[in-house]
């Protein structure tokens, strides 16, 4: 087996050489020994691993699976960049849990060179079941064949299914329409036509924001968008309510024709719970370690925008979700900036007890300053979240934090973020996980 790893690794002619491919290949192969328990290969024993290297940002993975009588593993292998230049096999990745993390929906595109796409797709269906055809070509940076696939799927399912739309659960967004069918895993949000006065925006705003981050680095913390125009949906399927909602809201990209309404311009979004809802049903529940897990992920999901220069603008719980994974994921684009465009200052000291005592702001404040130390009051109400939030991600309320990454950021620093737990790494501590760099 160690032959076939090796045998396996080296044939991709890489022109740079492994640090210790021997080294390496021990490691992997005792994490397959911890996957595969009392490990007796069968007579059609195979290691089955497609042929092109998957590339996304710094990072390249070999994709494959191990074949043992009736059981088929699916397997990943990041390779890096050591400090000295050579490379090294960085963890092992198994199983379609880890898969579907890695070809995520909240992470951009692989580069991957295919003679035949189909062939490819197919495979890694094989690894991941359960994951649409049109997701993994969307992954695959083959957007416009996954969005053809997806919209077939969702004919079939409308064929087969009998719910209703309905407006999404959750706040309503002072920008978008929000509605999903309940049956189907997905949300459609449409711009509406008119916003309060605190949203200073235009629908060609809205929209630049969100093809900004069809072009960035999602880093596994910004949900991908299909974007559709001239959407026909079955009027008979929507409810009174939304039909009301959508007329007074979206009235410009609104049309009815015999028996359909047709959407001139949506976005399509895979469905997640709102932060904000998940965390009013752990505290209703009184489950602080959910409540715990959630905010720890909600300032990690902050850390690692931040890290590849993403400011969210509105930072609120409700504009975030939570996948089935239990991964915070963010999903309201219109304010969102690009980090080193942003001025974070602290809030001057009041000049005299007339300034301390106004209920106004005293200070000037430009259209891309932002105050940290102002974001307690709309995050931290429930003192449970406020404990667990202050203990573990205090920094985020200091303009210093921000400043420092934005320093990184200008002095060409590119930081890296693992789209896999850091405790897989072989030989490398969580603490070290940015002393290597992602090929």
């Amino acid at each position: 087996m160690a032959r076939h790893l090796a045998g396996a690794a080296a044939r991709f002619g890489l022109a740079v050489p492994f640090d210790d491919l021997g080294r390496d290949v021990d490691h992997v192969l005792q994490a397959v020994a911890g996957q595969l328990g009392d490990f007796r290969p069968r007579a059609n024993f195979q290691i089955q691993v497609l042929s092109a290297l998957f590339f996304r940002n710094k990072g390249a993975y070999v994709v494959g699976k191990i074949v043992n009588g009736f059981r088929d593993l699916p397997f990943a292998l990041p390779l890096l960049h050591t400090p000295h230049g050579s490379l090294r096999i960085d963890a092992a990745l198994f199983g379609e849990d880890d898969l579907l993390r890695l070809f995520s929906f909240a992470h951009a595109y692989f580069m991957v060179e295919m003679e035949v796409p189909s062939a490819c797709v197919h495979f890694l269906r094989s690894l991941m079941p359960g994951k649409p055809r049109g997701e993994i070509y969307n992954a695959l940076g083959l957007q416009k064949h996954g969005k053809s696939l997806f919209y077939r799927d969702f004919l079939a399912h409308l064929r087969h299914s009998s719910d209703a739309f309905r407006l999404a659960p959750g706040i309503k967004g002072m920008v978008m329409l929000v509605f999903d069918l309940p049956s189907f895993p997905y949300v459609f949000k449409v711009i509406k036509d008119f916003y309060p006065p605190q949203k200073d925006t235009t629908r060609e705003q809205i929209k630049h924001k969100y093809g900004l981050v069809k072009q960035h680095d999602r880093v596994g913390r910004m949900a991908d968008t299909l974007e559709y125009s001239n959407v026909a949906f079955p009027r008979a399927r929507f409810t009174d309510e939304l039909i009301a909602e959508l007329r007074h809201h979206c009235s410009s990209v609104l049309e009815e024709a015999g028996g359909d309404l047709v959407i001139c311009h949506v976005y399509i979004e895979r469905r997640m719970v709102p932060l904000n809802l998940y965390l009013q049903d752990a505290a209703a529940a009184n489950n602080a370690a959910q409540i715990e897990r959630a905010v720890v992920e909600y300032g990690n999901a902050i850390k690692d925008l931040v890290a590849a220069n993403i400011f969210p603008g509105d930072m609120l719980w409700k504009n975030f979700g939570v996948t089935r994974h239990g991964k915070v994921v963010f999903y309201d684009y219109d304010e969102i900036e690009y980090l080193t465009d942003c001025q974070f200052r602290r809030v001057p000291a009041p000049r005299n007890e007339e300034e301390e005592m106004s209920g106004e702001i005293w200070y000037a404040v430009g259209p891309k300053d932002v105050f940290p130390e102002t974001f307690g009051p709309f995050l931290l109400g429930h003192p449970g979240v406020r404990e667990v939030f202050m203990r573990h991600h205090a920094d985020l309320l200091d303009a210093a934090f921000w400043q420092s990454h934005q320093n990184r950021i200008l002095a060409g620093d590119v930081h890296d973020v693992f789209p896999y737990d850091p405790f897989k790494r072989f030989g490398t501590s969580a603490d070290a996980a940015t002393q290597d760099t992602l090929t």
